[in-house]
C-alpha cells in the first residue's frame, strides 16, 4: 500500500470515528473532524502533511517509489 492510498485510508477513518463519538459520546469530537478536514485542505496548497511525515519514517513508500522499484509497471 502506498502512503497516498494509507493517508486516504487513515483521514477517512479518523473523520468516521470523531462523527461516531461525537453522535455517542461528545459534540466537542466535531473538533476533531475540523482539525482533519483543515489539515487535509492545508495540504492541498503547501503539499505537506504530517501523517505523510510519520508515514515515511514508518517506512510507507509513495506511488512514485513503488513504480521505480516494478520497472515503471503500474
Amino acid at each position: 500500500m502506498t502512503i497516498e492510498r494509507c493517508l486516504r485510508g487513515i483521514a477517512g477513518f479518523f473523520v468516521l470515528l470523531s462523527v461516531l463519538l461525537a453522535h455517542y459520546h461528545s459534540q466537542y469530537w466535531l473538533f476533531f473532524t475540523a482539525f482533519v478536514g483543515l489539515n487535509l485542505l492545508q495540504s492541498a496548497f503547501t503539499n505537506w502533511c504530517p501523517m505523510i511525515t510519520i508515514l515515511k519514517k514508518l517506512g510507507v513508500k509513495s506511488h512514485n517509489e513503488v513504480n521505480k522499484e516494478n520497472g515503471g509497471v503500474k
